[in-house]
Parts: structure tokens; sequence; C-alpha cells
């Protein structure tokens, strides 16, 4: 299965005109998860959803800067992500709704110099740390080190670069930046959340009657 029908989904007017940011970049599950979504919304507006802008960005935080400034109209976040509450407490920002998407698959990458057993550095985002001790054969390598980058495209791509010996990373990040997956696979289902700014007249108005908005004095 690779995605569901989204969730209590609130679309804005213009969303039609509106870029979807997330973590990037190319070959992260993020990237993947938010093609379906435009993929979704091309369908309910009529449109290709392979033509739906995404944006990429290195963090999540900047992607919302991105829809907090305007230059995106959408944010999709990983709900695995540790630092996801920052955006539903952000009073700039409301929920629209939330999908499950499965990821691409995970698994274990080696550069061709990589080392064959033994002691190893491993690269991987933060959240999806837990799936390498499930995928590493733990016959032939001990985990000496595990560097925690920003994505799984970062990951493959510190491998690529010498500065670790593997990546725990997605088929098409290792795909992308030359690695060969030496172990099983797997993905991950995983719930996203999709995030819009407050239009700008509600933003001006501050907090409503029912005090779902905050005013600009109390942000």
């Amino acid at each position: 299965m690779t995605g569901t029908s989204i969730l209590d989904v609130e679309i804005p007017a213009e969303l039609p005109a509106a870029p979807i940011a997330t973590l990037g970049p190319e070959g992260t599950s993020s990237e993947a998860s938010s093609r379906y979504l435009g993929t979704q919304l091309g369908t309910r507006f009529g449109r290709p959803g392979s033509d739906w802008p995404v944006q990429l960005h290195d963090r999540y935080e900047l992607a919302g800067n991105a829809v907090r400034t305007g230059a995106a109209g959408l944010l999709v976040v990983a709900n695995a992500y540790h630092g996801v509450s920052e955006f539903y407490m952000d009073p700039r920002l409301r929920i629209l709704g939330a999908y499950v998407f499965d990821t691409p698959l995970y698994g274990i990458a080696a550069a061709p110099s990589s080392p064959t057993a033994g002691p190893v550095r491993i690269a991987s985002h933060p959240a999806p740390v837990p799936l390498i001790h499930e995928l590493l054969d733990a016959d032939r390598f001990d985990v000496a080190e595990i560097i925690r980058c920003d994505s799984t495209s970062a990951a493959a791509a510190t491998v690529a670069s010498g500065e670790a010996d593997l990546a725990l990373t997605t088929k098409p990040a290792s795909e992308l930046h030359g690695l060969t997956l030496i172990s099983r696979v797997r993905p991950i289902r995983m719930l996203w959340s999709i995030f819009a700014p407050w239009p700008a007249e509600r933003r001006r108005q501050g907090l409503s009657a029912d005090g779902s908005h905050p005013s600009p004095q109390e942000r």
C-alpha cells in the first residue's frame, strides 16, 4: 500500500498556485510523500500531479519558513520528525489535515569502497535510527558510530563523499548517490501532516471569538 485518502483536509481557495515545501534534497521520503500529495491535489484541481511544484529544503524548519513567508503554500512534515510539534504550536501556521503514505524502501547502503565487515560509521537521519539494528547484518558489522544527518538523502551523500562507511537511506537516495543496498529493505508506514499559513486577513484580526488564533501581540 502506497497511500490512502487525505483525511480532513480544508483546501484553501488560493491553493492551486501554491508549491508544497518539504525536506530535501532529492531522494528523501518527504519528497516522495509530497509528490504523492501533489498527485492527489492535482486530481482534485484538474491539473497533472507531476506538474505540482514541490520545493525541497535542507531542513523542515527552512521549509516551514518558506510557507510562513509566502514562498510556498503548503508544508508537509513526517510525524516521526522529533521537531514536528514546532509546526503544530506555531500561531502563523494551521494544520489542514494528515494522510498515511508508505515511505520508499529503506535499507543499509554501501559505496564500492565501503568496508565489508567490522566496525562501521553509519549515517542516518535521526528518525529512522532504530531501523539500523533491525537491518544491519550483526554477524558482519559492528556499529562504531552513528552520524546524524538532516535527511536520508544527506546520509547517502555522506557515504558517497567518504565521511561515513554505510548509510541507512532510501532506495531512491542510494541510487542517486551511486550506492548499493546491502541489506533487506522495508518501507515505513508514516503519518504526514499538512500545514498552511493563516490568511493575512485572519492574522490581522488576531484572536478570534473562540480563541483559535492569537493576536500579533501574543506571538
